[in-house]
């Protein structure tokens, strides 16, 4: 029997440090980033049992990483980034999520985080 199967591979709450904002001492000190990556696809076989068959997730820290390594201004530029370079990438990829937080935020008295995401589906 054959049947249709949705994966969805998840790289959660991986940490980086990096130097991305607007403001001097975001340029200057840093912050410690969360990414959550999600990757839906659709292999072609009923069984995955090659790594061709599937998202390979050490190539997509290895994108995440890269443009995390790469100071920015808005957060809303490297979701767009990442994403956009996961599609390019990654063949059996059908829809793409990126979230990025903020840990600390350069706000007096604020309590909590900042995040930024974005939904990205391949044009078929």
């Amino acid at each position: 029997m054959s049947t249709q199967n949705h994966m969805r591979i998840e790289l959660n709450e991986v940490v980086f440090f990096g130097y991305h904002g607007l403001y001097a001492d975001e340029k200057k000190l840093g912050n410690t980033y969360k990414v959550n990556v999600h990757i839906n696809f659709s292999p072609k076989n009923d069984l995955v049992d090659k790594l061709d068959q599937t998202i390979d997730y050490v190539q997509v820290y290895a994108i995440m990483k890269k443009w995390m390594e790469i100071p920015t201004a808005l957060l809303e530029t490297l979701v767009g980034k990442i994403a956009d370079d996961i599609l390019t990438t990654q063949a059996l990829a059908d829809k793409v999520f990126v979230e990025i937080t903020k840990v600390h935020m350069p706000i007096p008295q604020f309590e909590g985080n900042v995040s930024v995401s974005v939904e990205k589906t391949r044009n078929k």
